[in-house]
């Protein structure tokens, strides 16, 4: 990138340049542009979204080249997290629904999927009924340890209704022969929007051709202490409606907590136990609604 660098510098002759991670700011006399490493060929991606009617991404200046992409600089207009939240799922539904299609998949693909969540969901069984025991027996308590303790029944509630969602998941989806997928930005979050003539989502760096309920996923897992989801969900789904299988498996995924790492620090501990509690009911209280919902309609 490096060679790259100098190489634009010389073609653009910028007045100043700023390195913020793998992108750097050029300021010219002649406008500001982003540099940016190059991950994938967003220069297609771009194009294909421009022949499915979706312009909300940032100008390419220059992709022809092999290790950076240079892009006409946004600048942003300030407005509440609240509303660039709403406009974003706008983007998303937007996104979704007119880049998806239905794809043909090999025989054993939802099994695979099957087994990487349910591995996963065993191991944070064992996991944290590790930590519970040894916390347990425990003659002084700590902080964090005594937090864990104290809710250590709703992770494993968690645990065993999403071990119980993914079967039912699984009946659903097993002998399907297609999956709806669609183009996925794949990390969705309030720093990769930008408002000005139109809104514009920024870094496709990750973007992938997948199912669309992973945008979801991670604008959650990156924002889900910045912004109530309650609203966006349901914005996101009356735009762009969701299959059975797709909500069963959007839940389970946001709903799996995360893995606490400990470190020497008692008060960063604390802090990450009080992180995953707050994860925890928060998204319970995100996602039980629809299976009342649900419980509603089959009584009636």
């Amino acid at each position: 990138m490096n060679k790259s660098l100098d190489i634009l510098k010389a073609i653009y002759k910028p007045y100043r340049y700023t390195i913020k991670g793998n992108a750097t700011f050029i300021e010219t006399t002649s406008g500001n542009f982003i540099i940016k490493e190059k991950k994938k060929d967003v220069k297609k991606l771009f194009n294909y979204l421009k022949s499915r009617n979706f312009s909300n991404y940032p100008t390419l200046i220059d992709g022809n080249r092999k290790d950076v992409n240079v892009y006409s600089y946004i600048e942003k207009i300030d407005m509440p997290k609240e509303q660039m939240a709403q406009d974003i799922i706008n983007l998303l539904a937007d996104l979704h629904t007119k880049t998806s299609y239905f794809k043909e998949i090999s025989e054993n693909h939802y099994k695979t999927i099957y087994e990487d969540i349910i591995n996963n969901i065993n191991y944070l069984k064992h996991y944290y009924n590790t930590k519970y025991d040894t916390y347990f027996n425990e003659i002084y308590t700590s902080p964090s340890h005594y937090l864990l303790l104290r809710n250590y029944y709703k992770i494993n509630e968690v645990l065993i209704f999403c071990e119980t969602e993914l079967n039912n998941w699984y009946e659903l989806i097993k002998k399907e022969k297609k999956i709806r997928v669609s183009v996925v930005h794949n990390n969705v979050s309030l720093d990769h929007f930008i408002k000005n003539d139109k809104d514009y989502l920024i870094s496709w760096d990750n973007y992938k051709i997948d199912t669309p309920i992973l945008d979801i996923v991670s604008f959650y897992k990156n924002e889900y202490i910045n912004l109530n989801f309650e609203e966006l969900l349901n914005q996101y789904l009356n735009n762009f409606n969701l299959y059975d299988y797709e909500k069963k498996l959007l839940f389970i995924l946001i709903l799996l907590p995360p893995v606490v790492k400990e470190e020497l620090s008692e008060f960063n501990n604390t802090k990450k136990m009080e992180v995953i509690f707050d994860y925890i009911f928060k998204t319970d209280k995100l996602i039980m609604p629809y299976y009342s919902n649900n419980e509603e309609e089959k009584q009636s």
